[in-house]
């Protein structure tokens, strides 16, 4: 490993030590449980390069031993060591190449993201249906494939629900670290417009709640069949008609949670279950990590369905061409290139403010 990227780590670790000495840390348990993992991380890593270091000078010390020829025994019990201590710097370089590959590993991983309807009717699910267009384009963009794992469509072109997974393609064009890119969009998202049918002209508002999950890896989640009961049913289109005639949809109850998820997007019911499948290891994962949050810090709770998104994050304003961001009160104009998928500058203001912080 150079001694760039090495440097590069130390700086990071400071900058964790010294936002995680934060006083008003505390009010933010999510964020306390991140840098709390980072410091962890980066720790593993410091602390075999500080032995590889060590290593190195007794290294050097038996090298100038051998090199004086003063004493034969001592120079022959130097040539032992120096073999030893070589055996040890590999195996001790060979962890930390281990770590730095899980790190990428990681950052190569797929996320879930759900998307629903709040308060607004017909409005909020055609905003659903506008605001995974967007994420549609900016995964397109950033060279990503999305796959449709749900969705409740309603007869006006939106959606009650949506839930898809953006994965990485391995194209040398693509943005890495999926995650850390949509992170920020979990939470209530707020539309202000008039809606098409409004004959007044009066400006009409909604809500969504976006939700984005890591996708567990294989190895992370472990659920008994035991736990669950397995429900097929006709698949529904928009309106709620049946579409199907044969019982293509899933339905999965997770009983120890009484977590509930469903698919009805394939064609053939095991691809179904599957994706119900994905959807719950998601879910489980992200419940345990909000046990975890809510246990370091009660001052408030972080769950509102499967995500933390007790508070607004975002306003789009219709009338004004603006776009507001609650969490760095910041906005941008020209609403309809940004819902184009134009997220780049909105998401870069976002990982600055957070960096700043």
């Amino acid at each position: 490993m150079s001694p760039v990227n090495i440097e590069e780590i130390k700086k990071e670790s400071e900058s964790v030590i010294s936002q995680l000495g934060d006083p008003e840390l505390i009010s933010d348990p999510k964020k306390l449980e991140e840098l709390s993992r980072r410091k962890e991380d980066l720790e593993k890593i410091l602390d075999k390069e500080k032995g590889i270091s060590e290593l190195k000078i007794r290294l050097e010390e038996n090298q100038e031993i051998i090199k004086a020829q003063e004493d034969p025994e001592l120079v022959s019990l130097a040539q032992v060591e120096t073999s030893q201590l070589e055996k040890k710097i590999k195996v001790l370089e060979k962890e930390i190449e281990n770590l730095i590959e899980d790190e990428e590993s990681a950052k190569k991983q797929a996320v879930i993201m759900e998307i629903r309807a709040g308060t607004g009717g017909d409005e909020a699910a055609l905003f659903c249906g506008d605001l995974f267009r967007t994420y549609s384009r900016y995964a397109d963009r950033c060279g990503w494939q999305m796959k449709v794992l749900d969705s409740n469509p309603t007869e006006i072109g939106g959606f009650k629900e949506i839930i898809f997974e953006l994965s990485p393609t391995g194209r040398r064009e693509e943005k890495n670290d999926i995650w850390a890119l949509m992170k920020y969009e979990a939470g209530v998202h707020r539309v202000q417009r008039i809606p098409e049918t409004e004959k007044s002209g009066r400006i009409h508002t909604s809500t969504i709640s976006v939700a984005v999950l890591l996708k567990p890896k294989l190895t992370e989640t472990k659920i008994r069949s035991d736990d669950l009961k397995i429900e097929f049913f006709r698949a529904s289109g928009p309106g709620g008609q049946n579409v199907n005639r044969r019982e293509t949809a899933v339905r999965i109850i997770h009983l120890p949670s009484g977590l509930i998820v469903t698919s009805q997007t394939e064609r053939s019911q095991l691809d179904n279950r599957q994706n119900a499948m994905t959807i719950l290891a998601a879910r489980l994962m992200e419940k345990q990590q909000q046990e975890a949050e809510e246990s370091l810090s009660d001052k408030r709770k972080t769950q509102i369905g499967w995500a933390k998104r007790a508070e607004k994050i975002r306003t789009y304003n219709f009338p004004q061409d603006r776009i507001t961001d609650h969490r760095i009160k910041k906005s941008w104009h020209n609403l309809e290139e940004i819902l184009n998928g134009d997220l780049e500058r909105i998401i870069n203001d976002l990982k600055n403010s957070e960096m700043s912080e």
